[in-house]
């Protein structure tokens, strides 16, 4: 009679979590800045079609990156899950601490109780009153949970793009500053090579406290190329 074969449930977990990683980090890049009358979503994507940049309410904004189906799915139960609170309760009853438990406990379930986690990573971003009331959710694929601020950079090389935007970003700074910081990053950093970005290159968009209830706006290429000419 044959042994059954033993994994230990610690092996199991970190197999499970090298796999999320490492399908993660083969996506490109997505930066989330926060700027003095907003918050600023920038993507390497030339796709025009399959977005990593979304409206999930009023005041709220969903950035991913990795498998594009897995992220899509958790997006349109977002959108679901904050269109049902809002109707059922009040429109200022959908925060974004509320979308981000709801989706740290739906990829927690998922890492633990399947054979193949998400290889996603999501970050859910508020918009508040004033910079200092912004919220910023980075959202991982085990579940985990970080509240941000200033910036998060996820997917490629997050970190060596995170550690270049803490030697530039500043309180305050304008939206024109964030997306040149972000472009300037993402073409120096995401890869080994320096490379030249363009607004065909990438999906922008920003949540604009300017703006009365429906904050979020994308930024066409026409005026990405006009931001970074100067």
């Amino acid at each position: 009679m044959s042994m059954p074969f033993y994994v230990s449930p610690e092996q199991v977990m970190k197999d499970k979590a090298d796999f999320a990683r490492k399908g993660i980090a083969r996506g490109r890049s997505v930066v989330v800045i926060q700027y003095g009358s907003g918050i600023l979503f920038v993507a390497e994507n030339p796709s025009r079609a399959l977005h990593k940049i979304s409206e999930i309410y009023d005041r709220i904004g969903f950035a991913a990156v990795g498998k594009y189906n897995e992220f899509e799915n958790l997006r349109v139960a977002g959108v679901r899950l904050a269109d049902l609170r809002g109707y059922a309760y009040d429109r200022t009853d959908v925060t974004g601490r509320s979308l981000a438990n709801a989706y740290a406990q739906t990829l927690g379930t998922i890492f633990t109780e399947t054979a193949k986690p998400y290889e996603v990573e999501i970050v859910v971003a508020e918009l508040g009153v004033d910079e200092a009331t912004d919220q910023i959710y980075r959202l991982t694929f085990d579940g985990s949970v970080a509240d941000e601020h200033g910036y998060v950079a996820m997917g490629g090389s997050a970190e060596a793009i995170e550690g270049a935007l803490s030697e530039v970003w500043k309180s305050g700074q304008s939206e024109f500053e964030s997306l040149t910081q972000a472009v300037h990053v993402l073409s120096h950093h995401a890869l080994d090579e320096v490379r030249t970005l363009s607004g065909r290159d990438l999906e922008v968009a920003v949540l604009d406290r300017n703006r009365s209830r429906r904050t979020f706006r994308r930024l066409e290429t026409a005026e990405i190329d006009r931001v970074l000419a100067g």
